[in-house]
């Protein structure tokens, strides 16, 4: 995994980071199929988060959401344009799946147009039938459900 620049910290979210978490969402959301959240939203989840600070600033950013007692989804996964290619995107879903393995999930997911990427973190394809609690919930409510372009991959923790 490559090294973070010494300027870079993964941190557990804080209520200050929220709107720079909600202007990195909001930004590739409206640039890919990062799903749009609003900042009470952020708020609501802001334990899920961890971030990436380059001292004061949200570099980047993702979540790990609890789905059942041994599944959880690795979500919002975010980095400002200018720090792409550094590892930060690594090292938050390493972070995550350290989180994960620590409260005893057996598996995180992802629903994820960048399926190579993932793989490269040792991510395996599933079928997102193998997520009811996820379709359910969430993607029925998704404007491009029926159009779903979205791969699901899994990993074991």
């Amino acid at each position: 995994m490559p090294q973070l620049a010494p300027t870079i910290t993964i941190e557990n979210a804080r209520v200050v980071h929220a709107p720079q978490i909600h202007r990195l969402v909001s930004y590739w959301a409206s640039r890919t199929p990062v799903l749009p959240k609003s900042l009470g939203q952020i708020y609501e989840n802001l334990r899920e988060f961890v971030v990436a600070l380059d001292g004061d600033s949200v570099a980047g950013a993702a979540a790990l959401h609890i789905d059942w007692a041994d599944l959880a989804e690795i979500r919002s996964v975010v980095v400002e344009d200018g720090h792409l290619a550094q590892g930060i995107g690594k090292h938050l879903i390493e972070r995550l799946v350290e989180e994960a393995r620590v409260l005893g999930i057996e598996r995180v997911f992802v629903l994820t147009d960048k399926p190579e990427w993932f793989a490269r973190l040792g991510f395996e394809p599933i079928d997102k039938g193998d997520l009811p609690h996820k379709v359910w919930r969430d993607c029925v409510h998704c404007p491009i459900f029926t159009a779903c372009t979205e791969v699901a991959l899994a990993r074991t923790v």
